[in-house]
């Protein structure tokens, strides 16, 4: 993995968790790759346009190779944010859960980069959509803030968690399968408790940085 697409989806600046969480591997894996290439993409506190009419119409326009000008502009910072993650070998999100799922920006910059014909491709088997991800060997790293506790697998509050699901779906359903999350929980809980919850969590992000 000698490339990272860094996302950075929480809205807050030094005061947020889940970015510093992520520097946390991001430092100690370029220790470890010196060589490598690190690109930063802002979604939380940048504007990542929404999906729109002129967006839906040219990026399902019929002929893509004859796009009208008009429309190539409709979707040029698009391509810009495709051409980032298929340039990467290892994306990392950041970002905390914001109203059980993730944060705006963040939902954009997905609505942006799952392109037809890009990374994935539709197809009709008897008049039924068949989809199939064009997005291979890459892995990704979630890393996420939740202010209560819970929400992780088998907790009580797992069912409420769509942040997680979301992402895996959507980077699965593109072709990135390989998901790692690692979660701090307990903001808006005791002091302490969340102090424990983000140790563990940087000790986990530690150990990532050397396997990957």
């Amino acid at each position: 993995m000698s490339t990272v697409l860094a996302i950075h989806a929480s809205p807050r600046g030094e005061r947020s968790h889940s970015r510093r969480l992520a520097e946390v591997f991001l430092a100690a894996w370029q220790a470890r790759h010196p060589q490598s290439r690190l690109t930063r993409r802002e979604t939380g506190r940048a504007l990542i346009p929404p999906v729109n009419e002129a967006f839906v119409a040219a990026a399902f326009y019929p002929e893509p190779d004859a796009r009208p000008l008009s429309m190539q502009a409709d979707l040029a910072f698009s391509d810009e944010l495709v051409g980032e993650l298929l340039g990467h070998d290892l994306l990392v999100i950041s970002t905390p859960m914001h109203n059980f799922s993730v944060p705006s920006g963040l939902k954009a910059w997905i609505d942006q980069i799952v392109r037809l014909g890009l990374t994935f491709n539709h197809t009709l088997d008897n008049g039924v959509a068949q989809y199939a991800p064009l997005v291979q060997g890459k892995k990704a790293l979630i890393v996420t803030s939740r202010g209560g506790f819970g929400f992780g697998p088998g907790g009580e509050l797992e069912s409420l968690n769509h942040a997680d699901t979301l992402l895996r779906t959507a980077l699965g359903f593109i072709g990135i399968t390989d998901i790692t999350v690692v979660a701090a929980e307990g903001e808006e809980s005791a002091e302490r408790t969340f102090q424990i919850s983000v140790a563990e969590a940087e000790e986990r992000l530690l150990a990532l940085a050397r396997e990957f």
